[in-house]
């Protein structure tokens, strides 16, 4: 937002330090965070040892006191599982192939438009892949004990029910 270029580390660092103090439920409820800017530039800063640092005591401490004084919280991102909360309860490695991420994201920005954006957008999920994949700090993997959970061919509903059913299955929730 404040016209710094994504590889000046330093200002990077200095933004990343800012968001503990924004860190609040109106924040995260704020729609720019799932903008495909927003995800390029994370997933570009990301790379930046201290930014990741910054970003996981952001993130460690989100997890183990939620605002709003949250019994829990579900995080997502591709090293919650490994790095920021790596005995989580119950974790999940969900994906789906590029080409459905890829539709799916141009539809959620796009609309009815989404099919002239579609080649671009697929363009962009294989190169943030590649950069998440390849960082030398936290790369995107699962975790070893991650439930690997694809869903190329589920759609929001399908996926809900089966992760529930996972978590019931290892972590049985008492009735009521």
């Amino acid at each position: 937002k404040k016209g710094e270029k994504l590889e000046d580390e330093n200002a990077a660092l200095h933004a990343a330090d800012e968001l503990r103090h924004l860190i609040g439920l109106e924040f995260l409820n704020n729609s720019e965070l799932r903008s495909a800017e927003t995800g390029n530039a994370a997933s570009i800063v990301s790379a930046f040892g201290p930014v990741r640092q910054a970003l996981f005591n952001l993130q460690r401490n989100f997890a183990l006191e939620p605002p709003g004084g949250a019994a829990g919280a579900i995080l997502d991102g591709r090293d919650i599982g490994t790095v920021i909360c790596p005995d989580a309860d119950i974790k999940f490695f969900v994906t789906a192939r590029a080409e459905i991420r890829a539709q799916r994201r141009a539809r959620e920005l796009y609309g009815e438009a989404w099919e002239e954006y579609y080649e671009d957008m697929l363009q962009k999920t294989n190169e943030r892949d590649k950069r998440d994949s390849e960082r030398a700090t936290a790369p995107l993997k699962a975790a070893k004990d991650a439930i690997l959970l694809d869903t190329s061919a589920l759609g929001p509903d399908e996926t809900l029910a089966v992760a529930l059913d996972q978590i019931r299955k290892n972590r049985p929730i008492a009735p009521g």
